[in-house]
């Protein structure tokens, strides 16, 4: 029989005998759930299953926020042209939607502009020659979002140029004795002395309090009017996409922002969001994370990397009615570009890392460079690669003597840190633990490629090759009922550090011999049996795996509890997430 294909990490295992003592009036499955997952006290549990808005922090303990918007109100009374300086991601683009559409709402006539730097022609973050360019079209104030924390030369020259620049970003900030830019002000939850009480926003969380903040300053008050109040919650929208879409963890404050903003899409006023969810046909869905995660959010991104992302920010902020419906049908097509080109890159990339013995024991980590390979995609590939090989992986498309190109990473290596080992080798980088953007000049590569491999084999131990699959806690099969699915169902959304349920069950009985599913039987499905109680599990790509599986074989299995609705009837199983003999 197949051995299990994970390494299950089992420090939070909750067995069912334990005692949990949770009095929270859920399914006891659940509860034991949450304890596993670390909520032990009732207070604590009692809000991760109900996210309230009041428990998100103050604004104003932002480091910076208060002075920033100080500036942008003093530039509003004074007409001052204000530029907001995004990036071409999901999280720029809702970053940068957020800001405009409050400023927008607190003064219509406000001199505020949008601007998003090409990624192929400019690339991520900060540009000196376009901050100058802004500042000899009037701007005074620029305020980015969701990058410029270590753009220190792109500071110097706004200040050179005339601008008051101000910062707002999440990636890592720079190194304890590297300065920060010297810009107006810095907005950033990890900078400022104690910092922030909540270090993991996104880009478009920062850009929210940002919001928040402004709106009360300008209100003169904690309470905002209703009007104010709607354009805040269709902010609070914006912000959860961008905190789903960027992968950063889904606790405290981004799970609050997470979980009101799915609920607010359903109702949104935003035009060009409704249109969006028209055009991908989840009207009248109930929208999840992985609805952002792989039908919304890559359509927005296929605009800035398949064509320019000024279209998907336009899109979320002044579009209306059939230009609205038109650049949503423009971001499915170019969706569907981005797919084939991903599929292109991804076949050469995988030939490729098996020709330079990157693929096997050689190597702890994948770095590739090639002609052809276009820049807005191949961080989508980076990401394949990591789930194919479980290693860190960069790829660079090689433009005559230039490289760039992206990196993502696996849990434990700090990807930032290691181009920080690596930076003498790198004109451009930038980027955080899981993933980052560089660049180098072409004579450069191998002694990189040479460094990166040394600092992945001293920082990766071999256990951490092999992928994690954390196992929440026991479960009997008779416990997998109704109520308990619907319960788990209602706990999301789920993303990094919140991830769905991982249950094992030990010593159930394979039912029946496992079936193809799909039409290249590239899935399967095995009914398994314990105690009078049946279940059907369903494994996606588990076609070629579960080919050893017999009927009778008695097999500890992690499931995810799934409510499967099909031809009018309704039904518990469970997905398949790894499977092994029995061990006792």
């Amino acid at each position: 029989m197949e051995g299990m294909t994970h390494r299950w990490g089992m420090s939070r295992f909750v067995g069912r005998g334990e005692a949990v003592g949770l009095r929270l009036g859920v399914d006891p499955l659940v509860e034991r759930w949450l304890w596993s997952r670390g909520y032990r006290d009732e207070g604590e549990a009692r809000s991760f299953l109900r996210p309230s808005l009041s428990a998100l922090h103050d604004p104003a303990l932002l480091p910076g926020c208060e002075r920033a918007c100080a500036r942008i109100l003093e530039a509003m009374s004074r007409r001052e042209r204000i530029v907001i300086y995004g990036d071409y991601d999901v999280d720029g683009m809702t970053a940068s939607a957020i800001l405009y559409r409050v400023i927008r709402a607190i003064d219509p006539e406000a001199d505020v502009s949008t601007y998003v730097p090409h990624r192929l022609d400019e690339g991520y973050g900060l540009h000196g020659e376009a901050l100058r360019a802004l500042a000899g079209e009037g701007a005074r104030v620029v305020v980015s979002v969701d990058c410029g924390i270590t753009a220190v030369e792109a500071a110097r020259e706004a200040k050179e140029a005339g601008l008051d620049l101000i910062i707002t970003d999440h990636h890592n900030p720079p190194a304890h004795d590297d300065p920060l830019p010297d810009a107006y002000c810095v907005v950033h939850p990890r900078v400022g002395g104690a910092g922030y009480p909540f270090g993991e926003l996104c880009g478009a969380g920062v850009a929210f309090k940002m919001a928040w903040c402004l709106a009360t300053t300008s209100a003169g008050t904690e309470r905002v009017d209703a009007s104010m109040r709607l354009v805040l919650l269709d902010c609070v929208a914006l912000a959860g996409l961008g905190t789903i879409a960027d992968i950063v963890p889904l606790r405290d404050e981004n799970r609050v922002i997470a979980k009101h903003g799915l609920a607010r899409l359903r109702s949104t006023e935003i035009e060009g969001l409704g249109a969006l969810i028209r055009a991908s046909g989840l009207e009248g869905e109930e929208i999840d994370s992985e609805h952002v995660g792989f039908v919304l959010g890559p359509r927005l991104n296929a605009c800035g990397r398949m064509g320019h992302a000024r279209e998907a920010v336009e899109l979320l902020t002044t579009a209306r009615g059939e230009r609205a419906a038109e650049i949503a049908r423009e971001l499915t097509r170019l969706n569907e570009d981005r797919r084939a080109e991903e599929a292109r890159i991804t076949g050469e990339a995988i030939e490729l890392t098996l020709r330079n013995g990157m693929g096997g024991d050689a190597t702890r980590a994948i770095v590739l460079a090639c002609e052809g390979w276009h820049p807005g995609v191949i961080g989508i590939v980076c990401s394949r690669l990591v789930e194919r090989y479980h290693k860190p992986t960069i790829l660079l498309n090689r433009d005559g003597d230039q490289l760039q190109g992206s990196g993502r990473s696996i849990d434990g290596f700090n990807l930032h840190g290691a181009l920080v080992a690596c930076a003498g080798h790198l004109t451009k980088f930038g980027g955080h633990d899981m993933a980052a953007g560089l660049a180098m000049d072409g004579s450069a590569f191998e002694g990189f490629v040479r460094d990166f491999l040394a600092h992945a084999e001293e920082h990766i131990d071999s256990s951490m090759l092999l992928p994690g699959l954390d196992v929440d806690c026991e479960a009997g099969l008779g416990e997998l009922t109704m109520d308990a699915a619907h319960c788990f169902d209602s706990l999301g959304p789920f993303g990094r550090e919140s991830g769905r349920p991982r249950l094992l069950m030990r010593r159930v009985v394979v039912d029946d011999e496992p079936r193809p599913m799909g039409s290249k039987g590239a899935h399967a499905q095995i009914t398994v049996v314990d105690g009078g109680m049946r279940m059907r599990l369903v494994g996606w790509n588990w076609g070629e795996r579960v080919s050893r599986i017999r009927r009778g074989d008695r097999v500890d299995v992690v499931v995810t509890p799934k409510i499967n609705r099909w031809r009018g009837r309704v039904s518990v199983e469970g997905e398949l997430r790894d499977l092994r003999a029995s061990l006792t």
